[in-house]
C-alpha cells in the first residue's frame, strides 16, 4: 500500500494537464493562470493592509487614493515583470541564439512555424522590471519609492509561490537528479527519471517561509523605510542560492567554476546588493 502511494506521488507531474482549458486550439495555461493568481494574491493583502492602516498613516492619502495607487502599481509592476523576465531570460541565458534571432524575443512561433507560446522567463530580469517600474510610478507619483516598496514587499512572497507553482503544472524548471522517494517524474524529462521537485522547495522557501518572516515583520521594520526590501533581497539570494543545487540548469547554461550556476551568482549579487543600500544609503527615519 505504502509503495502504491509512493508510486501515485512520484507520478504526479505526468498526470497534471499544463492546459487548465482549451478553446479550439487556443489554450489557458495552468502557468498564466499562477501568474494572475499571485498579482491577485498581492493585491488582497495590499488591500488587506489599506484596511487596518498599516505603514501609510504618515502619506496623508485617503484609502480609495491608496486603492487607485496598488491597482496603478501592480500594472506597472506586471508590465515591468513581463518585459524585465523576458529580457533577462534573452540576455542572462541565450544571449547568442535571441541575437542572431532577436523577433524570437516576442514571436509566439518557433523555428519551423508552430504556435508554442513565448517561453523562457528569468526572475532576477522580472526582479529588475519591477523595481524599475516601481521606481518609475513612485517619480510620477511623487512618493517615497523606500515607503512604497516597503508596503508592498511583505505581500511579494505570496505571489511568487503562484508563480513557482505555476512552473510545477507547467512541468518546467525540475531539479535535478535525486534517488530520494520524494523524487518526481517529469514528462519534459528525456532521461525520465526522479528528480527533486524543485519548484516545490522554492515555493516553499522563497514563497512562504520568506513570506512569514516579512509578514511578521511588516509593522516592526517599517519605522526605517527601505529595510524591509533589504530583508527581502537578502532572504531571496539566500535561499535561491541553495536551492539551486536542487535545480537542474538547462542545456545551454553552463556552470560557472564548472560549480555554480548563473542564479547562484545572481543570488550572490542580490545579498551585495542588500548590504551596499544597507551601508551606502540614508534612510529617513521618519519617513512611515
Amino acid at each position: 500500500m505504502t509503495g502504491k502511494i509512493i508510486g501515485l506521488y512520484q507520478h504526479i507531474p505526468e498526470n497534471i494537464n499544463p492546459a487548465a482549458f482549451s478553446i479550439h486550439s487556443f489554450s489557458v495555461r495552468w502557468y498564466a493562470i499562477s501568474y494572475l493568481a499571485g498579482f491577485l494574491a498581492i493585491y488582497l493583502l495590499l488591500k488587506w493592509r489599506i484596511r487596518k492602516g498599516e505603514g501609510i498613516s504618515k502619506l496623508k492619502l485617503k484609502d480609495y487614493e491608496w486603492q487607485d495607487i496598488i491597482l496603478d502599481l501592480l500594472f506597472y509592476s506586471f508590465i515591468g515583470l513581463l518585459l524585465g523576465a523576458r529580457l533577462g531570460y534573452a540576455v542572462f541565458y541565450d544571449f547568442k541564439y535571441f541575437l542572431n534571432n532577436p523577433i524570437a524575443i516576442i514571436s509566439p512561433f518557433d523555428k519551423a512555424g508552430n504556435l508554442v507560446g513565448i517561453y523562457g522567463m528569468s526572475y532576477f530580469g522580472g526582479l529588475v522590471g519591477v523595481v524599475f517600474s516601481g521606481w518609475l510610478y513612485s517619480m510620477k507619483k511623487k512618493i517615497s519609492f523606500w515607503q512604497l516598496a516597503d508596503f508592498v514587499i511583505p505581500a511579494v512572497p505570496a505571489g511568487y509561490f503562484f508563480g513557482r507553482i505555476g512552473n510545477f503544472l507547467n512541468g518546467e524548471l525540475y531539479g535535478r537528479p535525486t534517488g530520494r522517494t520524494w523524487g518526481m517524474y517529469f514528462p519534459s524529462d528525456p532521461l525520465g527519471i526522479l528528480r527533486h521537485p524543485s519548484q516545490l522547495y522554492e515555493a516553499f522557501f522563497e514563497g512562504i517561509i520568506l513570506f512569514i518572516i516579512l509578514w511578521l515583520l511588516r509593522n516592526k521594520l517599517s519605522v526605517v523605510s527601505g529595510r524591509l526590501l533589504v530583508i527581502y533581497l537578502f532572504g531571496y539570494g539566500f535561499f535561491r542560492f541553495f536551492l539551486e543545487f536542487f535545480r537542474e540548469s538547462g542545456p545551454q547554461i553552463k556552470l560557472i567554476f564548472d560549480f555554480l550556476t548563473r542564479g547562484q551568482i545572481f543570488s550572490v549579487i542580490l545579498v551585495v546588493a542588500a548590504a551596499l543600500i544597507v551601508n551606502s544609503c540614508k534612510f529617513d527615519k521618519n519617513e512611515l
